[in-house]
């Protein structure tokens, strides 16, 4: 299987458009690397490939990434389909670029679908162009290619700890922060001809055992690394929500994503989907050499990986 990162950052890219953060001015000097919104891109092939969410600067991630690029005459594309893994607009905003009447499979949980199917401005992915497949939990699907074959890839889907989109929030969100549903799952991606397995997790708010159990020995992992510390955004005085509120897990303390991973024998970890105000960003700075000391990776965008 091969793993292309196609953007590392959360929601508004790094540095984001309108924050002049300590973090992000590392950025703007170029002292530290610009990164696009958190999506993968998986093949087992190399021909066939699936985005794992479908992020906003898709078209500049294509354009930065040669294997997504068509190869022959005419309208082409060796992009067979995308999954997504909530309702949010970094990872929903993409669809939007695949809209010309190019044969694509969306996969996505029924409640995500329902969200774009009552939102009009997804009627451009027509579906005789767009195939909807409503994932269930503990169904893993064959994701296949245009003409019906097998892509090499099993895909399953699994609800992890967080909560809806921020434009689906109501009255109760206080009561529904960290709980399990549609709105926020993972994904298990495994290669059909070698067995191994690609965990892509990347918002949740919380590790509990059964997240744990599940994801134990995995050969790769790609987890949630928005923040660095739960009062991230306050401390920057750009937000008063901390991470909990936001629906995510923290990379550092006691109780953070370090800690609840240092003991589950995972080969390979990696950060993605991170912050403008986390400093893991910046390669030089004391939390990115805390992360690195606890075995763990922060995502680029580019980075590639064959598994």
């Amino acid at each position: 299987m091969r793993i292309v990162v196609l953007g590392a950052a959360a929601g508004g890219g790094f540095p984001q458009w309108n924050c002049n953060c300590a973090v992000c001015r590392e950025a703007w000097a170029g002292r530290a690397s610009a990164q696009t919104q958190a999506s993968l891109a998986v093949s087992a092939d190399g021909e066939h490939w699936f985005l794992l969410n479908a992020a906003p600067d898709l078209r500049a991630q294509i354009l930065a990434t040669p294997l997504l690029q068509p190869r022959r005459a005419g309208r082409d594309s060796p992009i067979a389909g995308a999954v997504l893994t909530n309702g949010d607009v970094d990872a929903v905003a993409g669809l939007l670029t695949l809209r010309e009447s190019w044969p694509l499979s969306l996969y996505a949980t029924r409640g995500v679908l329902d969200v774009l199917a009552t939102n009009s401005i997804f009627n451009v992915l027509h579906p005789e162009n767009v195939a909807r497949h409503p994932l269930q939990f503990g169904k893993p699907v064959a994701l296949a290619t245009r003409d019906g074959q097998s892509a090499g890839l099993i895909l399953e889907a699994f609800s992890v700890p967080g909560k809806v989109a921020l434009y689906l929030e109501d009255g109760r969100i206080e009561e529904r922060l960290a709980e399990r549903s549609e709105n926020t799952i993972g994904l298990m991606v495994e290669a059909t001809r070698t067995g191994k397995r690609l965990f892509y997790i990347p918002a949740c708010a919380a590790v509990d055992d059964e997240l744990a159990a599940r994801i134990t020995g995995a050969p790769i992992l790609f987890f949630d690394g928005t923040l660095w510390c739960d009062d991230e955004m306050i401390a920057a005085g750009l937000s008063a929500k901390t991470g909990r509120r936001m629906g995510h897990l923290s990379v550092s303390g006691p109780h953070g994503s370090m800690a609840a991973f240092a003991d589950l024998g995972i080969e390979r970890k990696v950060f993605i989907h991170i912050n403008n105000t986390n400093p893991i960003l910046c390669a030089g700075s004391p939390e990115r050499a805390a992360v690195s000391a606890a075995g763990w990776e922060v995502a680029h965008d580019g980075l590639e990986i064959a598994l």
